[in-house]
């Protein structure tokens, strides 16, 4: 056989390594440049906001030992009990965490003795929960606090109030909410009436503060059945209830149904007097419950006092909190312009901010009981709302992209590298264009990126020392009355030839042109 027709071996084709599928896990979400530089505008005037009232600025990890966060999370059903856990190498366990106010409680707790008191900061960063994610509820999340640690009068409580009030002004939402305060001690006294004191009870007392929680959500009917057998979503999942009498359930829907407005007499505190007379009613002779309403009362004579009327700030026996932790005054910040919900219906927009007095939380790592009070906003929920109001924080003035050097001659990389940080040396945004197309595909890099002027040079132009400064800006308006090809090519609008020298001064004179700020 000849050496020509001998077959060859089989020899197996290489297999194609399978693509991965680029999925984002369910409950997160990326963000862009736009929204990121609009976020961080509502994010400043927040700043802005907590420090005139004297709170500093505290960062702590997004990760803590998770027996310093505690179990407080309201979503029992989900593992770990709502949190993100794993086993360090030495078999801590670790956690991500779930919100910004017990992270405070630890480092409060540890740096005791070196902190001034009351201690007032604020926090802004990411917490995580390991819930059922679902339109509008993210497994990450952003949160933005203040929080008075050290302060036991309800003063601090009402400043609070106060505080939320005027960061919602000063981010253009002034007449478009209300604060809302309740006081947990209030619903510790009508658990009390109904029969549910006792630490044997403390389970179904928390069931009951979780659905009274939902009242805004799903409304009387959905609280009515969370408060009795239990309630089935519309996934089909069932929410195991509190287990309550007809009475009982009637009393509690009572008390949380009852809505104040300025219209029937909440701006009088005369009002307010008879309103709180009415929930002496509802505690009985619970000596706790009195005290809350005493509390809740003074918290609205010190806002009145302050000129927040009570079409701003208002006490309202529907706010619960979902997190176990709180000790007393509780409150929301609340939206009231009207939106249109998943099911066409129009609803109110609702709460973006909300927190309340946590007194026992710090006093888990001392002795000594540490009086504390906070609120924490929902960054994402309340970006959204200003986006529903068309604010003009979140549009900014526009931003131009990076001055794009292209590449012509890649033998001559070092020269066009020398060109982008003559740029960034004088503080223009540039980069240098790192792909592998040409000229043309260059020219549509450049507009993508929104790139306000391109720098161009050829060998000619290296040999003369100079370079092509095209403005794409006044390019793309001049091309809109250019008819044909040859025209443009002949015409080459809104491009220029100048000295290396002279580069940098005349990418400013174009950009003070079209951005005249950030020229400056």
């Amino acid at each position: 056989m000849s050496k020509a027709n001998t077959p060859k071996p089989d020899t197996p084709k290489a297999e194609k390594a399978e693509t991965l599928k680029p999925r984002l896990p369910r409950g997160f979400v990326d963000r862009r440049a736009g929204e990121i530089a609009a976020q961080g505008r509502m994010l400043e005037t927040i700043r802005r906001s907590f420090e005139l009232y004297g709170f500093e600025a505290l960062e702590t990890p997004f990760v803590e030992y998770t027996e310093a966060l505690g179990k407080f999370l309201p979503d029992l059903d989900r593992p770990n009990a709502g949190v993100f856990s794993f086993q360090d190498d030495d078999e801590a366990w670790l956690s991500l965490r779930y919100d910004l106010t017990a992270p405070l409680a630890r480092f409060v707790a540890e740096n005791y003795d070196a902190l001034p008191k009351p201690y007032r900061s604020y926090r802004a960063g990411y917490v995580f929960r390991n819930e059922k994610p679902g339109p509008g509820r993210f497994r990450q999340f952003m949160q933005f606090d203040a929080d008075i640690v050290g302060a036991g009068s309800v003063a601090a409580d009402a400043e609070t109030c106060m505080l939320m009030a005027d960061t919602l002004n000063r981010l253009g939402l002034g007449g478009q909410y209300v604060v809302k305060v309740n006081n947990r001690k209030v619903l510790d006294g009508v658990m009390e009436a109904i029969g549910l004191a006792g630490p044997d009870k403390a389970g179904q007392r928390l069931t009951v503060l979780r659905a009274i929680d939902k009242l805004d959500r799903l409304g009387v009917d959905g609280v009515r059945d969370l408060l009795g057998a239990g309630r089935k979503d519309e996934s089909g999942d069932f929410t195991r209830g509190a287990g309550l009498d007809a009475t009982a359930i009637g009393r509690i829907l009572a008390y949380v149904s009852f809505q104040a407005d300025a219209a029937n007499g909440a701006d009088k505190m005369a009002f307010w007097e008879k309103f709180f007379a009415g929930w002496h009613d509802a505690v009985g002779d619970s000596e706790t419950g009195r005290e809350g309403i005493a509390e809740l009362h003074a918290i609205m004579r010190l806002c009145a006092a302050a000129g927040y009327g009570h079409d701003v700030i208002r006490a309202d026996p529907s706010v619960v909190r979902g997190l176990e932790y709180y000790t007393g005054p509780v409150y929301e910040a609340e939206l009231t312009f009207p939106v249109t919900n998943e099911d066409g219906q129009t609803v109110r927009f609702g709460s973006v901010a909300g927190g309340g007095r946590y007194d026992g939380l710090v006093g888990r790592f001392r002795a000594e009981p540490v009086p504390a009070t906070g609120f924490s906003i929902g960054v994402s929920r309340l970006f959204s709302a200003l986006q529903l109001v068309n604010s003009p924080l979140l549009a900014g003035a526009e931003a131009p992209g990076p001055v794009v050097v292209l590449v012509l001659d890649r033998e001559n990389m070092a020269d066009y590298q020398r060109l982008v940080a003559l740029l960034r040396a004088d503080g223009v945004r540039a980069e240098l264009y790192l792909g592998a197309a040409g000229m043309k595909a260059q020219m549509k890099y450049a507009d993508r990126r929104r790139a306000p002027v391109a720098i161009i040079q050829g060998s000619n132009e290296r040999l003369a020392g100079e370079v092509q400064i095209k403005d794409l800006i006044a390019g793309a308006q001049a091309a809109e009355s250019i008819a044909s090809n040859a025209e443009w090519k002949a015409a080459r609008p809104a491009q220029v030839s100048c000295p290396e020298a002279d580069m940098v001064a005349q990418v400013r004179a174009v950009l003070s042109r079209h951005f005249p700020a950030a020229a400056q």
